[in-house]
C-alpha cells in the first residue's frame, strides 16, 4: 500500500459496518441441518426482542438495522493494526523453530500415549491369566473325574448358532474379556447414527440382532408372499408398521402396482416391463441433445449431483442411470415434464432395489461392480415404480404446481385447528407456510429426513390408501407440531426460517418415524372424513 497520503487506501476507514456474512446455504443440495453440530451459525443471544402484543418492530434507520445484525463483517478501527501485522515480514528462522517445537511436542505426546496403551494392555493380559489360573484351580478342587479342557478362543459367538437373541443378556460369555465387553454392551446407550449409515432398517437402538418379534413379522411376510395369489390387503396391514429389509423389494413392487398379485404372472410381467423400458431408451434417449429437449437434460444433469447421499450419487454409473430414468419419464409426461424435486423420488426405489443384490450397506458400495443384468433390472424397476408413484401426485408438478399449493393451504388450516398457538406464533412473525412447506410437499420430506427414515416412511405410504397424495398431508402436520417447543422459542423471522428449513433430524431412526406416523394417523382419523372439523 502506498504511503502517499493523497492516495486512498484499499480498506476504508471510519465506515459503518457492512451487514451480511458468508454462511453455509442449506437447501436442495444439502442434507438436514443439525444445530448441535452447527451451533455457531445460530447466535440466539443476538436476536431482536419481540414487540409485545403485535408484530416485531421493523428497523427504521440504518443504525437500528446495524444494531440488530449479528453477522456483519467487522471493518472498524482495528483494520490499521491488522494491515500493519500483515505487512510485517516473518522471520524464517523463528517460524521453523516454532514448527519444530510443535512437531517435537506432538511426537512426545504420541509416544507417551503408546506407552500408556501398552502398559494397560499388559495389565489386562496379566489379569486374564490370573483369572484363568483361579478357574482351573477351582475346577480341580471340586474333584471332578474328568476336567474339561478350558478353551477361550473357540467359544461360539452370540450369533454363530443362528438362534434368536431376545436381549444381550442371553449371549454366551467365554472369558473375562468377553465379560467386560458384555458389561459395556449391556449399558444403555444411544449411538450417533450418521445421516446415511445403515440406510436399510436402522433403528436408533443400534442393536443389529434380529429380535423374536422381528423374526415373527418376517415369517408373516413370507407366508403372505408365498401363496399363489398374494393377499394385498393383508400385505398392506403388515407393511404399515414397517417392512423387513429382506422382503422390502418384492413388497414395494406389489404394493405400488408394478407386479401382479398372481405369482405365476410375475416373471413374465417383469421381463415385459423391463424390455419396454429399454425400448424407450432406444427410442428417445438419443434425442436428449435436441433443441427441444436439451434444456430438460441439462437441468437433470445439474440436479443429480446435488442429491443425497452424495457418496452414491457421485458414482458415474449411478449418475448415468438416474439421467436415463428422469429423461425418459419427462419425455413420456409432457404435461409436467421434468421438475426439480422429481429427481429425489427415484432414490428410495433405487436404494431398495440395490439391496436385492447386495448384503452390505449401499452408501459404501460400488454400484458398477454389479453384473450388467442386475443393473438393468434395478434401473427398469426404479423407473416403473417411480412412475406409479407420480401418477398419483402429478398435479404437484404440472404448471403452477396446483397440487402443492392446495396441500400447503390444507396444512395451514389443519395446523390452525390442532395447535393454534404455533399457528399464531408463525403469523406474528410473518412466516408463510409456503416458505417452508413447499419443499415438504415437493420432495415428500426427503430433504428433511435421513434416507433411512424416508424408506421407513414410504413403507407406510405404500401401505396406506393414497399415502403419497393424502396421508402425507397429515404426516407434515404431525412433523411441524413435533417441533412445537423449538418453534415457540424462536422470536424472529430469521430464526424461524433457519429452524424450519433445517430441522435437526440427522439422528432419527425407526422409533421417531413410528411415533410420527402414529400421530399422523390420529390426525387423519379425526379430520380426513370430517372436513367441517377444519372450520371453527
Amino acid at each position: 500500500m502506498s504511503t502517499d497520503g493523497n492516495k486512498k487506501q484499499f480498506w476504508k476507514r471510519n465506515t459503518a459496518k457492512v451487514p451480511g456474512s458468508i454462511q453455509h446455504v442449506y437447501g436442495a443440495q444439502h442434507p438436514p441441518f443439525d444445530p448441535l453440530l452447527h451451533a455457531n451459525l445460530i447466535k440466539a443471544g443476538n436476536k431482536p426482542q419481540a414487540t409485545p402484543g403485535g408484530k416485531p418492530k421493523k428497523a427504521t434507520t440504518f443504525q437500528e438495522f446495524e444494531s440488530i445484525t449479528s453477522d456483519a463483517w467487522d471493518v472498524g478501527d482495528d483494520d490499521d493494526e491488522l494491515l500493519a501485522m500483515a505487512a510485517q515480514n516473518l522471520n524464517t528462522e523463528v517460524v521453523m523453530e516454532t514448527a519444530n517445537k510443535v512437531i517435537e511436542n506432538h511426537s512426545k505426546q504420541q509416544e507417551k500415549q503408546r506407552r500408556d496403551d501398552a502398559d494397560a494392555s499388559e495389565l489386562e493380559d496379566r489379569e486374564e491369566e490370573e483369572a484363568r489360573d483361579e478357574e482351573v484351580e477351582e475346577q480341580g478342587e471340586e474333584g471332578e473325574e474328568s476336567t474339561p479342557e478350558v478353551s477361550f478362543a473357540c467359544e461360539p459367538s452370540p450369533l454363530s448358532d443362528g438362534r434368536l437373541v431376545k436381549s444381550l443378556s442371553e449371549a454366551p460369555i467365554g472369558s473375562p474379556k468377553d465379560a467386560s465387553l458384555h458389561r459395556q454392551q449391556s449399558l444403555p446407550h444411544r449411538p450417533t447414527i450418521p445421516m446415511v449409515a445403515r440406510i436399510a432398517d436402522q433403528n436408533t437402538s443400534g442393536n443389529p440382532a434380529m429380535t423374536e418379534r422381528e423374526a415373527s413379522r418376517l415369517d408373516k411376510f413370507k407366508q403372505v408372499l408365498a401363496g399363489p395369489n398374494t393377499d394385498l390387503e393383508e400385505l398392506r396391514k403388515l407393511s404399515w408398521s414397517g417392512i423387513p429389509r429382506q422382503v422390502r423389494p418384492i413388497t414395494w413392487k406389489l404394493l405400488s402396482g408394478y407386479l401382479p398379485a398372481n405369482t405365476e404372472r410375475r416373471e413374465s410381467t417383469l421381463q415385459r416391463k423391463r424390455q419396454e423400458y429399454f425400448g424407450f431408451i432406444e427410442q428417445y434417449y438419443d434425442s436428449r441433445n435436441d433443441e427441444h429437449h436439451q434444456d430438460t437434460y441439462r437441468q437433470i444433469r445439474i440436479d443429480i449431483p446435488r442429491m443425497s447421499p452424495e457418496c452414491l450419487m457421485l458414482q458415474p454409473m449411478v449418475t448415468e442411470i438416474f439421467e436415463r430414468i428422469l429423461f425418459i419419464w419427462a419425455i413420456r409426461h409432457p404435461a409436467s415434464g421434468y421438475v426439480q424435486g422429481i429427481n429425489d423420488l427415484v432414490t428410495p426405489f433405487f436404494v431398495v432395489y440395490v439391496f436385492e443384490y447386495i448384503k452390505e450397506e449401499v452408501e459404501n458400495f460400488d454400484v458398477s461392480s454389479l453384473q450388467e443384468e442386475a443393473l438393468r433390472n434395478i434401473e427398469a424397476d426404479s423407473f416403473w415404480c417411480m412412475s406409479k408413484l407420480l401418477d398419483g401426485i402429478q398435479d404437484n408438478y404440472t404448471f403452477a404446481q396446483p397440487g402443492i399449493q392446495r396441500n400447503v393451504k390444507a396444512l395451514e388450516k389443519l395446523v390452525s385447528r390442532i395447535d393454534e398457538t404455533v399457528h399464531v406464533h408463525m403469523q406474528q412473525y410473518e412466516v408463510e407456510y409456503l416458505q417452508f412447506a413447499f419443499r415438504w410437499m415437493n420432495n415428500l420430506l426427503m430433504r428433511e429426513l435421513p434416507l433411512r427414515c424416508t424408506i421407513r416412511l414410504w413403507d407406510t405410504y405404500q401401505a396406506e390408501p393414497e399415502g403419497f397424495s393424502q396421508f402425507h398431508l397429515y404426516v407434515c402436520a404431525a412433523f411441524l407440531v413435533r417441533w412445537r417447543k423449538e418453534i415457540l422459542d424462536e422470536r424472529d423471522f430469521q430464526g424461524l426460517m433457519i429452524l424450519l428449513q433445517n430441522l435437526p433430524t440427522m439422528h432419527w431412526g425407526n422409533e421417531e418415524v413410528s411415533v410420527l406416523l402414529a400421530e399422523a394417523y390420529r390426525l387423519k382419523f379425526a379430520f380426513a372424513d370430517a372436513p367441517n372439523h377444519y372450520k371453527r
